[in-house]
């Protein structure tokens, strides 16, 4: 695509403040509009800017409630119909992504629905952060750019001892990521945790695949929503000889009673990120939150640029 215009960031209510932390980080001024109710509730866009020939990026993360997935659709309508030239939906946090397959008999694949609604509205692209599932990459007939959030927890952590520290996927799900990981902060060993889960929400560990003895354990997920997860496997490294467990994870759900939950647990810290834009109100102080702002602001320089997005990937 040549000539794109300029670059017009534009949020949903649910990721104004991410939009403000790009917009300073990008040195460029939020695009004019406002996201207000009715008396009744719908919700009402109103884009008071010429998008005409622009690059407008749209940061919304899609957790429930589904207002945050209707308000998303509904800016991108909107900018569409004001002819911008190119529209990508920034989605840190994609909704549903763990409903990506048909599991069972007479269930949706809701990811997928997801998918075609962003894209029938008009989207152009669509840059997401830690997908739970990368084959919703393909549920796309439109480019899809997946950053990872590791470089954000490198800067934090900086390099681990290999002598000392080892990465803990806790489950097998997570084992990919859990091997990259390790393999950005010093090339550490990893350990597998294998997990049953007899019904959702509820995990059983059953085995520790690697010597985690003496070793200061960092596991490494995507997502924690109600924690039961995290808890679980930190209770069973420290019980075969963990000497500290430390937890990792891109998206902060923190459902039900997680907080209290992670509160008691065996985990000395939880690091997380800013793609759930609730975690940034949190008093915790076991709770670390890092901003994805400068790696999304990134990613969105390069697109409007033209340039590659890859080398911000693991």
């Amino acid at each position: 695509m040549t000539n794109p215009g300029e670059i017009k960031l534009i949020s949903g209510t649910n990721s104004r403040k991410l939009l403000e932390e790009i917009s300073k980080y990008l040195g460029i001024q939020i695009c004019d509009y406002e996201v207000t109710r009715f008396k009744d509730g719908e919700i009402r866009v109103h884009v008071k800017e010429s998008v005409r020939g622009h690059d407008v990026f749209i940061i919304q993360s899609t957790e429930p409630p589904a207002d945050n997935l209707l308000e998303l659709l509904l800016l991108v309508d909107a900018v569409s119909r004001a002819s911008a030239k190119r529209i990508t939906a920034v989605i840190p946090y994609f909704g549903y992504a763990r409903q990506d397959r048909k599991d069972q008999p007479r269930v949706p694949i809701s990811a997928k629905l997801i998918a075609n609604l962003i894209q029938v509205a008009g989207t152009s692209r669509v840059l997401s952060l830690d997908l739970h599932a990368d084959q919703i990459q393909g549920f796309f007939d439109i480019p899809v750019d997946n950053l990872y959030a590791t470089p954000v927890f490198k800067d934090y952590f900086n390099t681990l001892d290999s002598a000392r520290d080892i990465v803990v996927a806790p489950d097998v799900g997570a084992t990919k990521r859990a091997r990259a990981f390790a393999r950005r902060l010093g090339d550490v060993p990893i350990a597998l945790i294998d997990k049953r889960r007899p019904e959702p929400n509820k995990a059983e560990i059953v085995n520790i695949v690697g010597d985690v003895k003496g070793k200061r354990c960092l596991l490494v997920d995507d997502i924690i929503d109600t924690g039961n997860t995290l808890v679980e496997a930190a209770r069973a490294l420290i019980e075969s000889g963990a000497s500290e467990v430390k937890a990792v994870a891109t998206h902060a759900l923190f459902s039900d009673n997680c907080l209290e939950k992670l509160q008691s647990s065996e985990i000395a810290e939880i690091v997380i990120t800013n793609s759930i834009p609730k975690v940034c109100e949190l008093k915790h102080n076991k709770i670390r939150v890092l901003s994805v702002a400068p790696l999304i602001g990134d990613a969105i320089r390069r697109i409007h640029e033209e340039l590659s997005v890859s080398s911000l990937f693991i």
